[in-house]
Formats: C-alpha cells, sequence, structure tokens
C-alpha cells in the first residue's frame, strides 16, 4: 500500500469528519454547560459517570476506573476529582477493604447540579447534532448516531428523508 491508497485516504477522511464532529459538539456543549451551570464538558461527565454507577456500599468506581471512564490521564482525573471536591461536588475516601484503593462519590450538591444541568447537556447535544445533520461531509455520522439509539432518535435532527 501507498500513502496514497484510495482505501487509507477515505479512512483518514472518515476520521477527520468524526474528529470534526466530535469538536464541534464538544464546544457547543461547553458553551452551553458554562454559561448556564458554570461546568465544563469534562465536570459534567465525571459527575455523570459517578452518578450512574452505584447505589448502595460497595458500588464507587476507583479513581483508575473514573479516569477510564470519563478518557483522561490519571493525574488529569485526579486535578478534575479535585475541583470538583472543592466545589463540594464530589467526595473522594479510602476504600474500606484496600486502603491502597481511593473512590470518588458524587455529593447531594453534585447531583443537584447534575439534574439542574442535564437538560442543558441535553439540548446542546440536540442543537449541534441538528447543525451537524445540514452539513454533508457530517450527516452520515449523526445518522449513525441515530441508528445506535433508534428509539431516542429526535425527527428534529435531521431534515426529511
Amino acid at each position: 500500500m501507498t500513502a496514497t491508497d484510495p482505501s487509507l485516504t477515505a479512512l483518514a477522511n472518515g476520521w477527520a469528519a468524526l474528529y470534526l464532529l466530535y469538536g464541534r459538539i464538544e464546544a457547543h456543549i461547553e458553551r452551553a454547560l458554562q454559561s448556564a451551570h458554570d461546568l465544563s464538558v469534562r465536570e459534567y461527565s465525571l459527575l455523570d459517570v459517578l452518578s450512574r454507577q452505584h447505589d448502595g456500599e460497595g458500588g464507587h468506581l476507583q479513581m483508575k476506573q473514573v479516569a477510564d471512564a470519563v478518557v483522561l490521564s490519571q493525574s488529569a482525573t485526579t486535578r478534575l476529582v479535585t475541583r470538583l471536591e472543592d466545589r463540594g461536588l464530589l467526595s473522594r475516601y479510602l476504600c474500606p477493604t484496600d486502603r491502597r484503593g481511593i473512590y470518588a462519590d458524587v455529593s447531594d450538591a453534585g447531583l443537584r447540579l447534575l439534574r439542574e444541568a442535564r437538560p442543558t447537556n441535553d439540548a446542546a447535544l440536540r442543537e449541534a447534532l441538528g447543525e451537524a445533520a445540514g452539513n454533508p461531509r457530517l450527516a452520515p455520522l449523526v445518522t449513525a448516531l441515530e441508528a445506535m439509539h433508534p428509539t431516542h432518535r429526535n425527527a428534529a435532527l435531521l431534515p426529511a428523508r
């Protein structure tokens, strides 16, 4: 294969479109969350992951699991957790059975903020996807995303076909 192999070029173009779509969505949601709730996309994602991870004792996520879930390095996750902990939105504690394990859990204040921010996040996501659906290069990706969850399809996202 050469550097100009058509299949590689198509794959690279597909990746570039996916990266563009991701960047546009993230930027759109970031602006909405920052202005309405003083939350970044990463902060929202972390609160969301932690809020969904358990009911009751023993279901908490270790910091490495949190880092994997929010797609950050462990050091970046630790800094993010510290920021949210300083704001009273979550807490960290040692695992009762393994003192090497550090866990994170969302506080009541964090859960309240997440509940308030979820509609903003969802509306910004719908808006960003709606805008992307009008771009011929990004529309197939929006269609693919919708196909992953057809029961949640929002007819307003895509133009009539």
